[in-house]
């Protein structure tokens, strides 16, 4: 592939030589103080301290078309210090977005699209939702990751159309967080030469100075990571940045991060330099005060029409996309099919054959009942899918030979000392990623890559360590991400590891996020199922929560009710007893076989007749209509549910009893703990006995 530079140089706007970059840097410096003291909440002081950064990046460097934010070759830039974000409000109204001053008028109110923290899908222009701090730099770090593979497998000799970088602005706060040390470190080792983070380094937090709990040599971290690091320079001094920022764009050995010093609360004669600049309004009198001392005379949310000219990027975002384009046509008459690949993954489109795919992936596991462990259940789901389904980007947080994420179609990611990725003798890339113990940065990362398009990331590791993940995973639901977690060792099943390792309330806890779909499959079509509607569930994250015994196949007659997440898997004919259920028995994951052990019990040696619901998943359960709730579940039956976790969010279905586990686990033999816990047929029998004697 030719190594000579294709992409464009960014326009300079037609009217910038008679605005200066200090005026420019007022404007959003104005327009940040304005709106908060109108909501009266929110974060002046970082938009402030780093409006000049934002000149040199966003008016001289950043690729993007306003009037397309979508354009699939832009630059992404991420606001990790997400508290700061009438920052990016600012910008995207200047710069031309539709995002209007009345907008930015209404910020922090309700139904506006100028929310407290930047939202991903609310407002136009904004790559991730950040405000928990460090998973802006971490979500950068799975955007930078899918550039770098995208354009491994897509760029061809002479036709280079995937060719951006990924920009980020942090803050103290970011650095303090332990997730960004998992994604700097991994940054570096992947050599993600495309990624450049300008750290706004004012040292003030809400506590005040960090002097005192903040001693980092950040300078001598990074550069051990791998990193190239520029500075410190003065964060105001737009033209520094610039050719700080020029610089790292040239820099093919690893990722950059530019050390930029600057004052919170920039241009105020009484806050700049406190934390009172952070996160309060200034006051009005300290707002007339900061005008005067910035020469900006003009009223609030008032912005001159040359200042509008500079900043407008419109027509310059237009000429970029246009010239991608045309070089996009080329590619297509030279690579037809390599062309439609690339517009169907990055719509995130699924091929056309999937849905026979998933049909066959089941109707296969169905028939060859094998009795294995969920987890390689999973496995040979995947086995299935990767082959089918090129954009699926696996990985493990150092655990691939307990999690079975890694299948024949995914050899491992690696790259060589150039920073290219390793292929192998088909010219594949490696598509299965070694995270090492960094579960919060691997969800996080995960999130990254999603939000960038091209891929559908999955990982996995223990299910009590979804604990390390959660916040990620949350803000994969917030964000209507479509990430699959696949959570392995799922329950006290795991045996000898004991309570540290044995999830009890995780189950439970998971299913209390929105927009996050739980499976607990028990079986090898249930767990074929529960991947094929994560796959297609396009606007929501995924857990898989899978065992690590064996489970041996429930039989069934029907595999089409499973992806509406609860069925009648027995009757109690199947089990000799022809008349109507007397009671209702709720089982999810490796407890179904206790379910169906235990109506085999009742029927025999009591004559109790019992239904068994197979339920792999509450969340997809929960979204079906009340008709087909009332058939999985008739009025009137008694219901007892079957699960080794937390008892409290099975009540919600109107159970008379829970077997299940409200205590810790202990070290032992997984049959020992069954028999000690009262997970037996007897006692799951002995329970439906004492619901219907009362």
């Amino acid at each position: 592939m030719s190594n000579a530079p294709v992409s464009a140089p960014v326009p300079a706007p037609v009217a910038a030589a008679s605005v200066s970059p200090q005026v420019q840097a007022n404007a959003i410096r104005a327009l940040a103080m304005d709106a908060v003291q109108a909501a009266n909440s929110g974060h002046p002081g970082a938009p402030m301290g780093m409006a000049d950064m934002a000149v040199a990046l966003w008016g001289r460097h950043l690729r993007h078309n306003p009037t397309n934010p979508a354009w699939a070759n832009r630059d992404r830039f991420v606001l990790s210090n997400g508290h700061g974000s009438m920052l990016i409000y600012a910008l995207l109204h200047l710069t031309g977005y539709k995002l209007p001053i009345g907008e930015l008028k209404n910020f922090r109110q309700l139904g506006s699209k100028t929310a407290g923290h930047p939202e991903v899908g609310h407002t136009p222009g904004v790559e991730t939702t950040t405000g928990p701090l460090g998973q802006g730099i971490t979500n950068a770090v799975g955007m930078a990751l899918a550039e770098k593979l995208l354009a491994s497998e897509f760029n061809r000799e002479d036709h280079t159309v995937v060719d951006h970088h990924t920009y980020v602005f942090l803050g103290d706060g970011c650095l303090m967080e332990g997730i960004s040390h998992e994604a700097v470190a991994l940054a570096g080792a992947w050599k993600l030469n495309k990624l450049i983070a300008l750290y706004d380094d004012n040292g003030i937090s809400i506590d005040g100075q960090v002097t005192p709990w903040f001693i980092d040599n950040t300078t001598l971290r990074f550069a051990a990571c791998g990193w190239n690091v520029i500075g410190p320079i003065d964060g105001h001094d737009a033209d520094a940045v610039d050719r700080a920022i020029a610089d790292a764009k040239n820099k093919a050995d690893g990722p950059t991060l530019i050390i930029c010093k600057t004052h919170i609360g920039k241009g105020s004669p009484n806050r700049a330099n406190t934390a009172k600049a952070h996160g309060e309004p200034l006051g009005a009198e300290e707002i007339k005060l900061t005008r005067e001392a910035l020469n900006w005379p003009h009223a609030p949310f008032a912005i001159p029409k040359d200042v509008y000219a500079a900043w407008d990027a419109k027509d310059a975002g237009k000429a970029m996309e246009a010239d991608w384009n045309g070089r996009f046509a080329a590619y297509k008459a030279a690579f037809p099919e390599l062309a439609k690949e690339f517009v169907r993954r990055m719509k995130g489109e699924l091929p056309k054959h999937f849905a026979q795919v998933a049909v066959d992936a089941a109707v296969a596991a169905h028939t060859k009942a094998e009795t294995v462990a969920s987890r390689k259940a999973s496995q040979l789901a995947l086995e299935t899918f990767t082959a089918a389904l090129p954009e699926l980007l696996g990985g493990s947080a150092d655990l691939t030979g307990s999690n079975l994420t890694n299948t024949k179609s995914t050899p491992s990611l690696r790259f060589n000392l150039a920073g290219d990725v390793v292929k192998n003798e088909h010219g594949q890339g490696g598509r299965h990623i070694n995270y090492g113990v960094r579960e919060f940065g691997m969800a996080a990362i995960m999130n990254g890559v999603a939000l960038h398009g091209g891929f559908i990331p999955y990982g996995g590791t223990f299910l009590t360590f979804s604990d390390y993940s959660r916040n990620a995973i949350r803000m994969a639901a917030l964000m209507k991400q479509r990430v699959i977690h696949v959570f392995t060792h799922d329950s006290i099943g795991l045996g000898e590891d004991g309570p540290t390792h044995q999830s009890v309330e995780h189950a439970a806890s998971l299913r209390l996020i929105p927009n996050l779909d739980v499976w607990r499959p028990a079986d090898t079509a249930e767990t074929a199922v529960a991947w094929a509607v994560a796959l297609q569930n396009a606007t929501r994250p995924t857990a898989l929560l899978l065992s690590r015994q064996n489970l041996p196949y429930a039989p069934k007659s029907d595999l089409g009710h499973i992806s509406q997440g609860a069925y009648v898997l027995a009757e109690p004919a199947e089990v000799g007893l022809k008349k109507k259920a007397q009671a209702v028995i709720i089982a999810t994951g490796s407890e179904v076989q206790l379910a169906l052990k235990a109506q085999e019990l009742l029927a025999k040696e009591h004559k109790i007749a019992v239904r068994v619901v197979s339920m792999p998943s509450t969340t997809t359960f929960d979204r079906q209509d009340a008709t087909y709730k009332a058939s999985v579940l008739p009025k009137g039956l008694p219901r007892v549910a079957v699960e080794m976790g937390s008892t409290d969010g099975w009540w919600k279905y109107g159970v008379a009893a829970v077997v299940g586990l409200d205590t810790y686990g202990e070290s032992a033999p997984a049959p020992v703990l069954f028999e000690h816990f009262g997970f037996t047929p007897a006692n799951v029998a002995d329970t439906v006995r004492a619901v219907l004697a009362k």
